[in-house]
Protein backbone atom coordinates (compact mmCIF):
# COMPACT_ATOMS: atom_id res chain seq x y z
CA UNK A 1 0.00 0.00 0.00
CA UNK A 2 3.00 2.19 0.96
CA UNK A 3 3.86 1.92 -2.79
CA UNK A 4 0.76 3.00 -4.38
CA UNK A 5 0.25 5.91 -1.98
CA UNK A 6 3.65 7.25 -3.40
CA UNK A 7 1.73 6.60 -6.69
CA UNK A 8 -0.46 8.97 -5.54
CA UNK A 9 1.50 11.84 -4.06
CA UNK A 10 3.67 11.63 -7.68
CA UNK A 11 0.36 12.20 -9.86
CA UNK A 12 0.09 15.50 -7.84
CA UNK A 13 3.40 17.03 -7.81
CA UNK A 14 4.09 16.17 -11.38
CA UNK A 15 0.63 17.63 -12.41
CA UNK A 16 1.54 20.62 -10.24
CA UNK A 17 5.42 20.76 -11.55
CA UNK A 18 4.16 21.08 -15.11
CA UNK A 19 1.18 23.25 -14.17
CA UNK A 20 3.35 25.98 -13.31
CA UNK A 21 5.24 26.49 -16.26
CA UNK A 22 1.50 25.97 -18.13
CA UNK A 23 0.20 28.66 -16.56
CA UNK A 24 2.54 31.04 -17.26
CA UNK A 25 2.51 29.94 -20.70
CA UNK A 26 -1.19 30.30 -20.50
CA UNK A 27 -0.95 33.83 -19.24
CA UNK A 28 1.43 34.65 -22.36
CA UNK A 29 -0.77 33.81 -24.80
CA UNK A 30 -3.94 35.62 -23.53
CA UNK A 31 -1.94 39.08 -22.74
CA UNK A 32 -0.43 38.24 -26.08
CA UNK A 33 3.23 38.01 -25.51
CA UNK A 34 5.55 36.89 -27.82
CA UNK A 35 5.49 32.50 -27.15
CA UNK A 36 7.62 29.83 -29.33
CA UNK A 37 4.49 28.22 -31.31
CA UNK A 38 3.66 32.22 -32.81
CA UNK A 39 5.50 30.70 -35.67
CA UNK A 40 3.17 27.73 -36.59
CA UNK A 41 0.07 28.76 -35.26
CA UNK A 42 -0.34 32.29 -36.24
CA UNK A 43 -0.70 32.14 -40.07
CA UNK A 44 -3.08 29.23 -38.91
CA UNK A 45 -5.24 32.05 -36.70
CA UNK A 46 -5.31 34.10 -39.31
CA UNK A 47 -6.46 31.52 -42.23
CA UNK A 48 -9.19 30.80 -39.69
CA UNK A 49 -10.24 34.58 -39.28
CA UNK A 50 -10.01 34.91 -43.15
CA UNK A 51 -12.03 32.22 -44.03
CA UNK A 52 -14.61 33.29 -41.34
CA UNK A 53 -14.62 37.04 -42.22
CA UNK A 54 -14.43 37.63 -38.25
CA UNK A 55 -12.17 40.56 -37.88
CA UNK A 56 -10.65 39.19 -34.01
CA UNK A 57 -8.72 42.34 -33.12
CA UNK A 58 -12.61 44.32 -32.67
CA UNK A 59 -12.71 44.57 -29.03
CA UNK A 60 -16.17 43.69 -27.15
CA UNK A 61 -17.61 44.34 -24.12
CA UNK A 62 -18.87 41.48 -21.71
CA UNK A 63 -22.42 41.31 -23.42
CA UNK A 64 -20.98 40.99 -26.72
CA UNK A 65 -18.56 37.96 -25.20
CA UNK A 66 -21.64 35.84 -24.01
CA UNK A 67 -23.92 36.56 -27.22
CA UNK A 68 -21.36 35.07 -29.64
CA UNK A 69 -20.34 32.04 -26.77
CA UNK A 70 -24.20 31.88 -26.68
CA UNK A 71 -24.52 31.87 -30.40
CA UNK A 72 -21.94 29.61 -31.64
CA UNK A 73 -23.30 26.62 -28.86
CA UNK A 74 -26.54 26.83 -30.65
CA UNK A 75 -25.37 25.97 -33.84
CA UNK A 76 -23.07 23.24 -32.65
CA UNK A 77 -26.28 22.17 -30.46
CA UNK A 78 -27.97 21.64 -33.68
CA UNK A 79 -25.19 20.15 -36.03
CA UNK A 80 -25.01 17.69 -33.27
CA UNK A 81 -28.57 16.93 -33.45
CA UNK A 82 -28.49 16.36 -36.89
CA UNK A 83 -25.56 13.79 -36.63
CA UNK A 84 -26.86 11.77 -33.79
CA UNK A 85 -29.87 11.06 -35.56
CA UNK A 86 -28.36 10.08 -38.81
CA UNK A 87 -25.76 8.47 -37.99
CA UNK A 88 -26.51 4.74 -39.09
CA UNK A 89 -26.76 6.09 -42.94
CA UNK A 90 -23.91 8.30 -42.49
CA UNK A 91 -20.07 7.19 -43.39
CA UNK A 92 -17.55 5.86 -41.12
CA UNK A 93 -19.79 3.14 -39.24
CA UNK A 94 -18.27 -0.18 -40.16
CA UNK A 95 -19.61 -1.62 -37.23
CA UNK A 96 -23.50 -0.75 -38.60
CA UNK A 97 -24.41 1.00 -35.20
CA UNK A 98 -28.27 2.13 -35.30
CA UNK A 99 -28.74 6.38 -35.40
CA UNK A 100 -29.90 7.65 -31.52
CA UNK A 101 -33.63 8.63 -30.63
CA UNK A 102 -34.67 12.35 -30.51
CA UNK A 103 -34.89 12.22 -26.61
CA UNK A 104 -31.15 10.88 -26.52
CA UNK A 105 -30.18 12.76 -29.61
CA UNK A 106 -30.87 15.82 -27.48
CA UNK A 107 -29.05 14.36 -24.24
CA UNK A 108 -26.14 13.75 -25.73
CA UNK A 109 -26.08 16.49 -28.10
CA UNK A 110 -26.45 19.31 -24.67
CA UNK A 111 -24.02 16.86 -22.61
CA UNK A 112 -20.96 17.30 -25.28
CA UNK A 113 -21.53 21.30 -26.26
CA UNK A 114 -21.84 21.74 -22.31
CA UNK A 115 -18.25 19.79 -21.60
CA UNK A 116 -20.48 17.76 -19.53
CA UNK A 117 -20.08 14.33 -21.56
CA UNK A 118 -23.16 12.61 -19.40
CA UNK A 119 -23.85 9.51 -21.46
CA UNK A 120 -27.01 7.53 -21.70
CA UNK A 121 -25.30 5.42 -24.09
CA UNK A 122 -22.39 2.83 -24.26
CA UNK A 123 -19.70 4.04 -26.96
CA UNK A 124 -19.07 0.81 -28.57
CA UNK A 125 -22.86 -0.20 -29.82
CA UNK A 126 -24.60 3.32 -29.53
CA UNK A 127 -21.90 5.73 -31.84
CA UNK A 128 -20.66 5.01 -35.60
CA UNK A 129 -16.76 6.53 -36.34
CA UNK A 130 -18.18 9.40 -37.62
CA UNK A 131 -20.28 10.63 -34.16
CA UNK A 132 -17.82 9.92 -31.88
CA UNK A 133 -15.33 11.91 -34.25
CA UNK A 134 -18.11 14.74 -34.11
CA UNK A 135 -17.84 14.37 -30.52
CA UNK A 136 -14.39 14.37 -30.19
CA UNK A 137 -14.36 18.02 -32.19
CA UNK A 138 -17.30 19.56 -29.40
CA UNK A 139 -14.51 18.21 -26.46
CA UNK A 140 -11.77 20.29 -28.18
CA UNK A 141 -14.53 23.29 -28.74
CA UNK A 142 -16.78 22.86 -25.51
CA UNK A 143 -12.88 23.10 -23.58
CA UNK A 144 -12.03 25.92 -25.53
CA UNK A 145 -15.04 27.60 -25.06
CA UNK A 146 -14.58 27.60 -21.37
CA UNK A 147 -11.09 28.74 -20.96
CA UNK A 148 -12.24 31.38 -23.53
CA UNK A 149 -14.63 32.49 -21.36
CA UNK A 150 -11.69 32.51 -18.05
CA UNK A 151 -9.64 34.66 -20.30
CA UNK A 152 -12.57 37.17 -20.54
CA UNK A 153 -12.84 36.79 -16.70
CA UNK A 154 -8.81 37.36 -16.02
CA UNK A 155 -9.14 40.39 -18.73
CA UNK A 156 -11.69 42.13 -16.99
CA UNK A 157 -10.41 42.09 -13.16
CA UNK A 158 -6.90 42.83 -14.33
CA UNK A 159 -8.68 46.23 -16.08
CA UNK A 160 -8.83 49.29 -13.83
CA UNK A 161 -11.85 51.29 -15.91
CA UNK A 162 -12.85 49.83 -19.14
CA UNK A 163 -15.56 47.94 -20.89
CA UNK A 164 -13.41 46.43 -23.91
CA UNK A 165 -12.36 43.14 -22.62
CA UNK A 166 -10.38 41.88 -25.94
CA UNK A 167 -12.42 39.38 -28.44
CA UNK A 168 -13.98 36.00 -27.67
CA UNK A 169 -13.21 35.02 -31.63
CA UNK A 170 -9.27 35.00 -30.39
CA UNK A 171 -9.21 33.91 -27.05
CA UNK A 172 -11.28 30.84 -28.28
CA UNK A 173 -9.33 30.08 -31.24
CA UNK A 174 -5.86 30.82 -29.40
CA UNK A 175 -7.25 28.52 -26.65
CA UNK A 176 -7.83 25.17 -29.16
CA UNK A 177 -4.61 25.90 -31.52
CA UNK A 178 -2.23 27.25 -28.65
CA UNK A 179 -3.14 24.90 -25.42
CA UNK A 180 -5.44 22.25 -26.76
CA UNK A 181 -4.16 20.68 -29.54
CA UNK A 182 -0.55 20.71 -29.38
CA UNK A 183 -0.81 18.55 -25.84
CA UNK A 184 -3.71 16.82 -26.78
CA UNK A 185 -1.05 15.36 -29.66
CA UNK A 186 1.45 15.05 -27.43
CA UNK A 187 -0.65 12.95 -25.08
CA UNK A 188 -2.35 10.99 -27.74
CA UNK A 189 0.81 9.66 -28.77
CA UNK A 190 2.06 8.15 -25.42
CA UNK A 191 -1.26 6.89 -25.28
CA UNK A 192 -1.05 4.72 -28.78
CA UNK A 193 2.23 3.57 -27.72
CA UNK A 194 1.24 1.97 -24.93
CA UNK A 195 -1.51 -0.26 -26.57
CA UNK A 196 -4.47 2.02 -27.24
CA UNK A 197 -5.99 1.31 -30.41
CA UNK A 198 -5.90 4.25 -32.96
CA UNK A 199 -7.53 2.95 -36.05
CA UNK A 200 -10.74 3.61 -37.96
CA UNK A 201 -11.67 -0.47 -38.85
CA UNK A 202 -14.06 -2.21 -37.45
CA UNK A 203 -14.69 -4.79 -34.91
CA UNK A 204 -12.13 -7.13 -34.56
CA UNK A 205 -12.24 -11.01 -34.07
CA UNK A 206 -10.18 -12.30 -30.93
CA UNK A 207 -9.99 -15.76 -29.61
CA UNK A 208 -9.77 -16.03 -25.71
CA UNK A 209 -7.83 -18.34 -23.45
CA UNK A 210 -10.69 -20.11 -23.07
CA UNK A 211 -11.06 -20.73 -27.03
CA UNK A 212 -14.16 -18.86 -27.54
CA UNK A 213 -14.35 -16.36 -30.51
CA UNK A 214 -15.52 -12.65 -29.45
CA UNK A 215 -15.79 -9.70 -31.36
CA UNK A 216 -13.81 -6.44 -29.90
CA UNK A 217 -14.87 -3.25 -30.33
CA UNK A 218 -11.84 -0.61 -31.19
CA UNK A 219 -11.43 2.60 -33.14
CA UNK A 220 -9.87 5.67 -32.59
CA UNK A 221 -9.47 5.46 -29.08
CA UNK A 222 -6.16 7.12 -28.30
CA UNK A 223 -7.22 10.50 -30.15
CA UNK A 224 -10.72 10.78 -28.16
CA UNK A 225 -9.07 9.67 -24.32
CA UNK A 226 -6.45 12.48 -24.85
CA UNK A 227 -8.82 15.23 -25.29
CA UNK A 228 -11.73 13.24 -23.02
CA UNK A 229 -9.40 14.61 -20.35
CA UNK A 230 -6.92 17.58 -21.55
CA UNK A 231 -10.42 19.73 -21.79
CA UNK A 232 -11.93 17.99 -18.56
CA UNK A 233 -14.77 16.39 -20.98
CA UNK A 234 -14.72 12.73 -19.34
CA UNK A 235 -17.07 11.11 -22.36
CA UNK A 236 -15.76 7.71 -22.61
CA UNK A 237 -15.09 5.98 -25.99
CA UNK A 238 -16.24 2.53 -24.53
CA UNK A 239 -19.29 2.41 -21.77
CA UNK A 240 -16.59 1.37 -19.42
CA UNK A 241 -14.81 4.42 -20.01
CA UNK A 242 -10.97 4.83 -18.31
CA UNK A 243 -11.73 1.32 -16.63
CA UNK A 244 -11.87 -0.73 -20.16
CA UNK A 245 -8.32 -1.89 -20.74
CA UNK A 246 -8.83 -0.19 -24.25
CA UNK A 247 -9.42 3.33 -22.44
CA UNK A 248 -6.93 2.78 -19.91
CA UNK A 249 -4.38 0.03 -20.70
CA UNK A 250 -1.85 -0.13 -17.42
CA UNK A 251 -0.81 1.56 -14.79
CA UNK A 252 1.38 4.45 -16.42
CA UNK A 253 -1.04 5.65 -18.71
CA UNK A 254 -3.49 5.80 -15.37
CA UNK A 255 -0.64 8.10 -14.30
CA UNK A 256 -0.71 9.76 -17.55
CA UNK A 257 -4.64 10.45 -17.72
CA UNK A 258 -5.00 11.63 -14.70
CA UNK A 259 -1.76 14.21 -14.64
CA UNK A 260 -3.80 15.14 -18.26
CA UNK A 261 -7.16 16.02 -16.73
CA UNK A 262 -5.88 17.91 -13.94
CA UNK A 263 -3.40 20.11 -15.42
CA UNK A 264 -5.24 22.70 -17.04
CA UNK A 265 -7.78 23.49 -14.47
CA UNK A 266 -3.98 24.04 -12.19
CA UNK A 267 -2.67 25.84 -14.55
CA UNK A 268 -5.13 28.37 -15.40
CA UNK A 269 -5.21 29.09 -11.74
CA UNK A 270 -1.29 30.78 -12.28
CA UNK A 271 -2.60 32.16 -14.88
CA UNK A 272 -4.44 34.57 -13.14
CA UNK A 273 -1.66 35.08 -11.33
CA UNK A 274 0.67 36.22 -14.08
CA UNK A 275 -2.29 38.47 -15.77
CA UNK A 276 -2.81 40.19 -13.11
CA UNK A 277 0.35 40.61 -11.84
CA UNK A 278 -0.19 38.60 -8.26
CA UNK A 279 1.20 35.19 -7.69
CA UNK A 280 0.30 35.68 -3.89
CA UNK A 281 -3.18 35.67 -5.36
CA UNK A 282 -2.89 32.60 -7.17
CA UNK A 283 -1.12 30.62 -4.63
CA UNK A 284 -3.83 31.57 -2.15
CA UNK A 285 -6.69 30.33 -4.48
CA UNK A 286 -4.61 27.66 -5.28
CA UNK A 287 -4.13 26.59 -1.04
CA UNK A 288 -8.08 26.92 -0.39
CA UNK A 289 -8.70 24.64 -3.49
CA UNK A 290 -6.24 22.13 -2.46
CA UNK A 291 -7.05 21.96 0.85
CA UNK A 292 -10.87 21.27 -0.07
CA UNK A 293 -9.71 18.59 -2.32
CA UNK A 294 -7.67 16.80 0.85
CA UNK A 295 -10.55 16.94 2.50
CA UNK A 296 -12.46 15.07 0.68
CA UNK A 297 -9.98 12.64 -1.13
CA UNK A 298 -8.03 11.47 1.98
CA UNK A 299 -11.14 10.09 3.08
CA UNK A 300 -11.97 8.34 0.74
CA UNK A 301 -8.72 6.70 0.19
CA UNK A 302 -8.72 5.71 3.88
CA UNK A 303 -12.11 4.50 3.46
CA UNK A 304 -11.62 2.64 0.37
CA UNK A 305 -8.88 1.06 1.99
CA UNK A 306 -10.09 -0.08 4.74
CA UNK A 307 -12.81 -1.80 3.40
CA UNK A 308 -16.71 -2.35 3.47
CA UNK A 309 -17.45 -3.04 6.98
CA UNK A 310 -20.46 -5.27 6.17
CA UNK A 311 -18.34 -7.63 4.36
CA UNK A 312 -15.86 -7.28 7.18
CA UNK A 313 -18.56 -8.80 9.33
CA UNK A 314 -19.05 -12.09 7.25
CA UNK A 315 -15.28 -12.78 8.26
CA UNK A 316 -14.23 -11.92 4.46
CA UNK A 317 -10.34 -10.76 4.56
CA UNK A 318 -9.81 -6.94 2.49
CA UNK A 319 -6.54 -6.69 2.14
CA UNK A 320 -6.33 -5.17 -0.92
CA UNK A 321 -9.34 -2.88 0.42
CA UNK A 322 -13.06 -2.35 -0.71
CA UNK A 323 -12.05 -4.19 -4.36
CA UNK A 324 -15.80 -4.00 -5.54
CA UNK A 325 -16.07 -2.28 -9.46
CA UNK A 326 -12.56 -1.91 -8.98
CA UNK A 327 -9.73 -2.67 -11.28
CA UNK A 328 -6.89 -4.76 -9.91
CA UNK A 329 -4.76 -3.13 -12.60
CA UNK A 330 -4.32 0.39 -10.73
CA UNK A 331 -5.61 -0.80 -6.92
CA UNK A 332 -8.32 0.54 -4.08
CA UNK A 333 -6.24 4.36 -3.50
CA UNK A 334 -5.27 4.90 -7.06
CA UNK A 335 -8.99 4.38 -8.07
CA UNK A 336 -10.28 5.94 -4.68
CA UNK A 337 -7.92 9.11 -5.99
CA UNK A 338 -9.73 9.14 -9.19
CA UNK A 339 -13.05 9.48 -7.98
CA UNK A 340 -12.19 12.57 -6.44
CA UNK A 341 -10.21 14.30 -8.69
CA UNK A 342 -12.75 13.51 -11.41
CA UNK A 343 -15.41 15.30 -9.34
CA UNK A 344 -13.80 17.95 -8.30
CA UNK A 345 -11.95 18.70 -11.59
CA UNK A 346 -15.67 18.16 -13.62
CA UNK A 347 -13.96 15.59 -16.23
CA UNK A 348 -16.49 12.86 -14.84
CA UNK A 349 -14.48 9.95 -16.66
CA UNK A 350 -13.75 6.98 -14.37
CA UNK A 351 -11.57 3.96 -14.20
CA UNK A 352 -14.15 2.24 -12.09
CA UNK A 353 -17.73 1.86 -10.81
CA UNK A 354 -18.99 4.83 -8.21
CA UNK A 355 -21.87 2.69 -7.40
CA UNK A 356 -19.73 0.46 -6.01
CA UNK A 357 -18.08 2.48 -3.64
CA UNK A 358 -18.61 2.67 0.48
CA UNK A 359 -21.46 4.88 0.84
CA UNK A 360 -19.55 8.15 2.76
CA UNK A 361 -17.23 7.57 -0.80
CA UNK A 362 -19.81 7.93 -2.78
CA UNK A 363 -20.78 10.76 -0.44
CA UNK A 364 -17.26 12.80 -0.81
CA UNK A 365 -17.80 12.43 -5.16
CA UNK A 366 -21.30 14.11 -4.91
CA UNK A 367 -19.72 16.86 -2.51
CA UNK A 368 -17.03 17.67 -4.95
CA UNK A 369 -19.81 18.09 -7.62
CA UNK A 370 -22.07 19.71 -5.06
CA UNK A 371 -19.05 22.43 -4.37
CA UNK A 372 -18.47 22.62 -7.84
CA UNK A 373 -15.40 25.56 -6.98
CA UNK A 374 -12.04 23.01 -6.19
CA UNK A 375 -10.21 23.49 -9.02
CA UNK A 376 -13.52 22.79 -11.72
CA UNK A 377 -13.25 21.95 -15.13
CA UNK A 378 -11.52 23.78 -18.01
CA UNK A 379 -12.29 27.92 -17.26
CA UNK A 380 -15.44 27.34 -15.60
CA UNK A 381 -13.99 26.17 -12.31
CA UNK A 382 -12.20 29.73 -11.88
CA UNK A 383 -15.71 31.16 -12.55
CA UNK A 384 -17.69 29.14 -9.80
CA UNK A 385 -14.39 30.03 -7.54
CA UNK A 386 -14.92 33.97 -8.74
CA UNK A 387 -18.72 33.74 -7.15
CA UNK A 388 -17.24 32.66 -3.73
CA UNK A 389 -14.50 35.23 -3.84
CA UNK A 390 -17.34 38.56 -4.40
CA UNK A 391 -19.77 36.77 -2.14
CA UNK A 392 -16.29 36.59 0.82
CA UNK A 393 -15.79 39.85 0.00
CA UNK A 394 -18.87 41.13 0.63
CA UNK A 395 -19.24 39.43 3.80
CA UNK A 396 -16.00 40.08 5.09
CA UNK A 397 -16.30 43.95 3.95
CA UNK A 398 -19.10 43.89 6.26
CA UNK A 399 -17.47 42.36 9.32
CA UNK A 400 -14.63 44.65 9.55
CA UNK A 401 -16.96 47.71 8.39
CA UNK A 402 -14.87 48.39 5.11
CA UNK A 403 -16.49 49.25 2.02
CA UNK A 404 -16.45 45.36 0.12
CA UNK A 405 -13.54 45.74 -2.83
CA UNK A 406 -12.12 43.75 -5.08
CA UNK A 407 -8.76 44.19 -7.09
CA UNK A 408 -9.90 48.18 -6.86
CA UNK A 409 -13.56 47.90 -7.42
CA UNK A 410 -15.99 48.38 -5.30
CA UNK A 411 -18.69 45.54 -4.72
CA UNK A 412 -22.55 46.54 -3.99
CA UNK A 413 -26.01 45.86 -4.39
CA UNK A 414 -26.03 44.32 -8.21
CA UNK A 415 -22.84 42.17 -7.70
CA UNK A 416 -24.07 40.77 -4.96
CA UNK A 417 -27.88 40.20 -6.25
CA UNK A 418 -26.25 38.23 -8.72
CA UNK A 419 -23.75 35.99 -7.07
CA UNK A 420 -25.91 34.80 -4.90
CA UNK A 421 -28.32 33.59 -8.07
CA UNK A 422 -25.48 31.43 -9.36
CA UNK A 423 -24.74 30.35 -5.96
CA UNK A 424 -28.61 29.33 -5.48
CA UNK A 425 -28.94 28.18 -9.28
CA UNK A 426 -27.18 24.64 -8.49
CA UNK A 427 -28.21 23.57 -5.23
CA UNK A 428 -31.82 24.49 -6.64
CA UNK A 429 -31.01 22.58 -10.24
CA UNK A 430 -30.01 19.48 -8.02
CA UNK A 431 -32.70 18.98 -5.41
CA UNK A 432 -35.45 20.40 -7.33
CA UNK A 433 -34.91 17.76 -10.11
CA UNK A 434 -34.56 14.52 -7.19
CA UNK A 435 -37.19 15.56 -5.59
CA UNK A 436 -39.24 15.06 -8.65
CA UNK A 437 -37.81 12.01 -9.84
CA UNK A 438 -38.44 10.88 -6.42
CA UNK A 439 -41.95 11.90 -6.19
CA UNK A 440 -42.70 10.04 -10.21
CA UNK A 441 -40.67 6.73 -8.60
CA UNK A 442 -42.37 6.50 -4.90
CA UNK A 443 -45.96 7.33 -6.35
CA UNK A 444 -45.44 4.55 -9.28
CA UNK A 445 -42.99 2.34 -8.47
CA UNK A 446 -43.86 -0.08 -11.19
CA UNK A 447 -43.97 2.00 -13.68
CA UNK A 448 -40.37 3.40 -13.04
CA UNK A 449 -39.16 0.22 -11.64
CA UNK A 450 -36.34 -0.05 -14.68
CA UNK A 451 -35.13 3.37 -12.75
CA UNK A 452 -33.40 2.20 -9.64
CA UNK A 453 -31.44 -1.31 -9.44
CA UNK A 454 -31.52 -0.04 -5.33
CA UNK A 455 -34.72 1.11 -4.75
CA UNK A 456 -33.88 2.03 -0.99
CA UNK A 457 -31.01 5.40 0.35
CA UNK A 458 -28.72 4.02 -2.39
CA UNK A 459 -31.35 4.61 -4.87
CA UNK A 460 -31.76 7.65 -3.77
CA UNK A 461 -28.18 8.46 -4.05
CA UNK A 462 -28.24 7.22 -7.53
CA UNK A 463 -30.90 9.92 -8.70
CA UNK A 464 -29.07 12.58 -6.69
CA UNK A 465 -25.78 11.63 -7.86
CA UNK A 466 -27.30 12.14 -11.83
CA UNK A 467 -28.94 15.53 -11.47
CA UNK A 468 -25.44 16.42 -9.02
CA UNK A 469 -23.67 15.38 -12.41
CA UNK A 470 -25.66 17.36 -14.58
CA UNK A 471 -25.44 20.32 -12.58
CA UNK A 472 -21.72 20.37 -11.96
CA UNK A 473 -21.13 19.75 -15.64
CA UNK A 474 -19.09 16.54 -14.63
CA UNK A 475 -21.53 13.40 -16.42
CA UNK A 476 -20.29 10.73 -14.49
CA UNK A 477 -22.59 8.26 -13.17
CA UNK A 478 -23.39 5.96 -10.06
CA UNK A 479 -24.88 3.84 -12.56
CA UNK A 480 -27.80 1.27 -11.34
CA UNK A 481 -29.68 3.86 -12.95
CA UNK A 482 -32.14 3.18 -16.00
CA UNK A 483 -31.16 5.93 -17.82
CA UNK A 484 -31.61 6.30 -20.85
CA UNK A 485 -35.37 6.87 -21.20
CA UNK A 486 -37.06 10.33 -21.95
CA UNK A 487 -37.55 11.63 -18.52
CA UNK A 488 -33.85 11.03 -17.79
CA UNK A 489 -32.63 12.18 -21.30
CA UNK A 490 -34.83 15.30 -21.24
CA UNK A 491 -34.57 16.26 -17.65
CA UNK A 492 -30.83 15.86 -17.33
CA UNK A 493 -30.64 18.07 -20.99
CA UNK A 494 -32.39 21.10 -19.05
CA UNK A 495 -30.46 20.49 -15.98
CA UNK A 496 -27.04 20.62 -18.02
CA UNK A 497 -28.19 23.38 -20.21
CA UNK A 498 -28.65 25.32 -17.29
CA UNK A 499 -26.32 24.08 -15.14
CA UNK A 500 -23.50 25.12 -17.76
CA UNK A 501 -24.53 28.33 -18.88
CA UNK A 502 -25.85 30.62 -16.30
CA UNK A 503 -23.29 30.23 -14.27
CA UNK A 504 -20.93 31.53 -17.08
CA UNK A 505 -23.17 34.23 -17.57
CA UNK A 506 -23.44 35.30 -13.70
CA UNK A 507 -19.41 35.73 -13.01
CA UNK A 508 -18.69 37.13 -16.31
CA UNK A 509 -21.27 39.77 -15.79
CA UNK A 510 -20.32 40.64 -12.66
CA UNK A 511 -16.68 40.91 -13.42
CA UNK A 512 -17.70 43.61 -16.82
CA UNK A 513 -19.67 45.61 -14.72
CA UNK A 514 -16.61 45.59 -11.90
CA UNK A 515 -14.26 46.36 -14.98
CA UNK A 516 -16.52 49.29 -15.97
CA UNK A 517 -16.32 50.70 -12.47
CA UNK A 518 -14.07 53.49 -11.65
CA UNK A 519 -10.86 52.02 -10.00
CA UNK A 520 -9.63 52.69 -6.53
CA UNK A 521 -5.96 52.35 -5.46
CA UNK A 522 -4.83 50.03 -2.82
CA UNK A 523 -4.97 52.04 0.51
CA UNK A 524 -4.26 50.79 4.36
CA UNK A 525 -8.35 50.55 4.42
CA UNK A 526 -8.47 48.00 1.78
CA UNK A 527 -9.33 44.51 2.40
CA UNK A 528 -6.05 41.93 1.71
CA UNK A 529 -7.76 39.21 -0.99
CA UNK A 530 -4.27 37.36 -1.34
CA UNK A 531 -3.96 36.53 2.17
CA UNK A 532 -4.43 33.39 3.80
CA UNK A 533 -7.17 34.34 6.39
CA UNK A 534 -8.98 35.79 3.42
CA UNK A 535 -8.55 31.86 2.00
CA UNK A 536 -10.11 30.67 5.12
CA UNK A 537 -12.70 33.18 4.53
CA UNK A 538 -13.47 32.07 1.04
CA UNK A 539 -12.97 28.48 2.28
CA UNK A 540 -15.91 29.32 4.85
CA UNK A 541 -18.52 29.93 2.70
CA UNK A 542 -17.85 27.75 0.60
CA UNK A 543 -18.46 24.95 3.33
CA UNK A 544 -21.29 27.18 4.66
CA UNK A 545 -23.14 27.64 1.34
CA UNK A 546 -22.75 23.64 0.99
CA UNK A 547 -23.60 22.75 3.97
CA UNK A 548 -26.80 24.29 4.17
CA UNK A 549 -27.75 23.54 0.92
CA UNK A 550 -27.36 19.47 0.51
CA UNK A 551 -26.52 17.68 4.14
CA UNK A 552 -30.48 17.14 4.15
CA UNK A 553 -29.91 15.55 0.75
CA UNK A 554 -27.23 13.49 1.91
CA UNK A 555 -28.86 12.72 5.21
CA UNK A 556 -31.39 10.75 2.80
CA UNK A 557 -28.82 9.34 0.59
CA UNK A 558 -25.28 8.25 1.95
CA UNK A 559 -25.22 8.96 5.50
CA UNK A 560 -28.21 6.72 5.81
CA UNK A 561 -26.95 4.13 4.21
CA UNK A 562 -24.11 4.27 5.96
CA UNK A 563 -25.63 3.72 9.25
CA UNK A 564 -27.82 0.63 7.66
CA UNK A 565 -24.22 -1.14 6.87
Amino acid sequence: MNSEILGLVLMFVLTLAIALPLGRYIGKIFNYEKTWLDKIFNPIDKLFFKLSGINESQEMNWKQHLVVLLSINATWFLLSMIVLTNMAWLPLNPDRNPSMSGDLAFNTAISFICNTNLQHYSGESGMSYFGQLMLMLWQFLSAGTGIAIAAVLFVAMKERTTDKLGNFYSYFVRSCTRILFPISVVVAIILASNGMPMTFEGKDTMTTLQGDTVQVSRGPVAAFTAIKHLGTNGGGFFGANSAHPFENPNYFTNIVEMVTQMLIPFALIFALGYILRRKKLSWVIFGVMTIGFMLLVVPTIISEMNGNPAIARMGISQNLGSTEGKEIRFGTPASAYWSIATTVISTGSVNSMHDSFTPLSGMNQMLAMMINAFYGGCGVGMLNFYVFIILAVFISGLMVGRTPEFLGKKIEAKEMKIAMLIALLHPFLILVSTAISSYLYTHNPAEYAGWLSNPNNHGFSQMLYEFTSSSANNGSGFEGLGDNTPFWNITCGIVMLLGRFIPIIGPVAIAGTLANKKYTPESNGTLKTDTMTFGLMVFAVIAIVTALSFFPALALGPIAEYFLL
